[in-house]
């Protein structure tokens, strides 16, 4: 990959996020803190980055956006799983991850991450490929708005191809799953890693149209729902459904390991972790109660368009 196509890149994702961070002050109204950061010479990782992040504010309780650009002598376990050919190559990569924990329970939490990673191999040409993608988890599930934000996933990845929402759909609903607790992390959106069997170019552009997709799904939603009257029962449900969203981030997710094996900035690595959650022993909710849809109705693997 070439100067200019990482310079590209590069211009994307800070747009990405300043772009996206300015929506949030939007539904808002609080600024968020940004947090510029450097890896220094010496350390296993090289580079820079900006962490951009709102808690306690009046819609989200907490809502953290990072964009990373990062290099390193040797590609972590976690990325050459599926390319052991380039295990010990050294890497640059770059992208924007984000999520967002609404403070109202029946506003969904969303997740999204866009990255592309290069690396250069002893013999051979230099590789790129591409990964990311987003989900909802809802702790109250509405039909409309998990048809609202599966359309848009669909609308992103059409013009590449009529097979990518249905195939990425599923990679989604296969990879945010709790395998520990049998349970998906939510109702899905899409995933896509290791991409690059478009070309490098067309590669990216997809990615490009995934990201820009985000907020035309996600920000109605969360519009519609942030000032829906809710008490303690509601708020309670939502701190035990955070307690399966921290589980997945810190015991199954790629990304989460590869920040850390690869020696990344640690705060900006869990700025995914919600500001409160709980855990309770062997809770159940009833099939017919406003909690039990949510297993019963929501988090069963459906197609919604």
């Amino acid at each position: 990959m070439s100067t200019l196509d990482v310079a590209a890149g590069r211009a994307f994702f800070m747009d990405l996020q300043q772009r996206i961070m300015a929506a949030v002050v939007g539904i808002d109204g609080k600024a968020p803190v940004s947090d510029a950061w450097t890896k220094p010479p010496g350390e296993m990782l090289q580079g820079d980055g900006l962490t951009m992040i709102l808690e306690d504010g009046a819609v989200f309780e907490r809502a953290g956006c990072g964009f990373s650009h990062v290099r390193g002598p040797k590609l972590p376990p976690s990325a050459t799983q599926h390319r052991p050919e380039l295990a010990g190559a050294p890497f640059e990569a770059m992208g924007v991850s984000l999520v967002f924990h609404p403070r109202n329970p029946y506003a969904p939490t969303v997740h999204m991450n866009v990255r592309m990673i290069m690396a250069k191999p002893e013999t051979g040409e230099p590789v790129a490929w591409f990964g990311g993608g987003m989900d909802l988890t809802p702790v109250y599930g509405f039909e409309e708005d998990a048809v609202h934000f599966h359309a848009q996933c669909q609308k992103a990845l059409a013009p590449f191809g009529a097979d990518k929402y249905p195939r990425f759909k599923t990679w989604c609903d296969e990879y945010f799953f709790l395998k520990h607790r049998g349970e998906p992390r939510g109702i899905g959106g899409v995933f896509f890693d290791d991409f690059n069997e478009l070309g490098m170019q067309r590669s990216f552009e997809m990615l490009q149209s995934v990201a820009d997709h985000f907020l035309p799904a996600y920000e109605p939603i969360v519009r519609r729902r942030k000032d829906t009257p809710y008490g303690e029962r509601e708020r309670d449900f939502q701190l035990y459904r955070r307690g399966r969203y921290v589980e997945f981030n810190l015991v199954w997710d790629r990304g989460t390991h590869f920040g850390l094996q690869s020696g990344g900035r640690t705060e900006s690595i869990l700025l995914s972790m919600p500001l409160h959650c709980s855990w309770s022993y062997r809770r159940e909710d009833p099939p017919d109660s406003p909690e039990g849809r949510l297993l019963r109705d929501f988090l069963i693997g459906r197609d919604w368009v």
